[in-house]
């Protein structure tokens, strides 16, 4: 057997490794988002039954503060396990774009059929991510990150304004409170994705990256 096709072998079982480590992942955390919201459901549900049962008094505030900071804890830490299946998926693509740069320089003329990156860089994971569409804004607002943050927020949210209420603020603070505690928790936790995303692009140094293009006259 050639070491050209023993190479590539190698590099197949590889790829394939990456791949199913990827689907693996995702399919791990789309469960743990999953268990989330069955609970932020069953809360609901069983807010509903005991003021159906005993009306909006003390006993449904303090069951509701409790349920509300149970959800938001879960939900938080749900969120910070996106943020590190995020990370984690991006260094599989560059794993990936790095055994397509073997696959290129094993045979140049394949290079024009790879719809996904060949270089380990920004352009590539660019590439990768975006395909032949390029990354917008509306891949940001689709994410599972930012669903899980908005979910995240909007308990926040209602989990300050109960307090506030529990302590006797007036209608007008309860909104006022409810709604800056949603905004601030969305913001710290896309500052914290951010942050880590960045950590890891600084550390990170690309060995194969794309040739750079001819210099302007």
């Amino acid at each position: 057997m050639q070491p050209g096709s023993v190479r590539a072998q190698l590099l197949a079982t590889e790829h394939w490794s990456l791949l199913a480590t990827r689907s693996q992942t995702w399919a791990e955390v789309m469960g743990r988002i999953t268990i989330h919201l069955t609970v932020s459901s069953a809360a609901i549900v069983a807010l509903a039954l005991v003021a159906q049962a005993s009306g909006f008094g003390p006993t449904f505030q303090g069951l509701a503060i409790g349920l509300a900071a149970i959800v938001l804890l879960l939900g938080t830490l749900t969120a910070v396990r996106v943020y590190n299946a995020s990370t984690d998926d991006l260094a599989l693509v560059l794993g990936m774009n790095r055994l397509r740069a073997a696959y290129v320089a094993l045979d140049p003329g394949v290079e024009t059929y790879l719809v996904a990156g060949s270089t380990d860089d920004l352009a590539g994971i660019d590439r990768t991510y975006g395909m032949i569409v390029r990354r917008n804004l509306s891949q940001v607002l689709g994410s599972a990150a930012l669903f899980v943050s908005a979910v995240n927020a909007i308990v926040a949210g209602v989990l300050c304004a109960l307090v506030t209420d529990a302590l006797g603020g007036a209608t007008v603070a309860v909104a006022l409170v409810g709604v800056a505690g949603g905004l601030v928790h969305l913001a710290v936790m896309a500052e914290i994705g951010r942050r880590q995303y960045r950590r890891f692009l600084h550390r990170y140094e690309p060995r194969f990256p794309a040739a750079p293009g001819p210099k302007e006259p």
